[in-house]
């Protein structure tokens, strides 16, 4: 396949996994009262501490693309992460004549807007996928843990894009 080819299925396939559902499903909210991230569904299935870890790191990565819309009286937004999976990285080599790791780590969740009595007010799925070379140098101990704050880190992105402001 040409580079051309693969620019173009690149395109498309980030497009599908970073919206799952219209926008327009999620009622539009200037200001959430707070952000709140459940991963009790990745407790369930046994992740245990990397269930934790990355509740941290999305609940940090929520709050900084977040910023300038949490405070006030408005619904919380809680994120219900269903799904992560860490692909195991072998390192690079790739494809004959392409190079680099074709691994991909994804994440799929739920962003919930909650008003004040518990009722759901929206939802918004989403699922985002990353390669698993995003943490960096494989050897180094960090290295999981910055492959969860890197899928983190882009899973709030994206949602701070696409849900409605107003």
């Amino acid at each position: 396949m040409r580079s051309r080819s693969w620019g173009r299925l690149a395109g498309l396939l980030l497009g599908a996994v970073a919206g799952s559902a219209a926008a327009s499903d999620f009622p539009p909210t200037p200001v959430f009262s707070d952000v709140r991230v459940d991963v009790r569904p990745l407790l369930d299935k046994g992740a245990g501490p990397q269930a934790e870890a990355l509740a941290g790191d999305l609940t940090d990565a929520l709050r900084k693309n977040f910023a300038g819309r949490i405070g006030g009286r408005g619904p919380r937004l809680v994120v219900v992460v269903t799904s992560l999976s860490l692909r195991p990285y072998v390192g690079s080599g790739g494809l004959r004549g392409f190079g680099g790791n074709f691994q991909t780590d994804y994440m799929e969740g739920e962003a919930l807007l909650v008003g004040p009595k518990g009722q759901v007010l929206g939802r918004y799925p989403q699922m985002t996928a990353t390669p698993s070379s995003y943490g960096g140098a494989w050897y180094d101990p960090q290295f999981e843990q910055r492959r969860l704050a890197a899928i983190a880190d882009i899973y709030a992105q994206w949602l701070a894009r696409d849900l409605p402001r107003d």
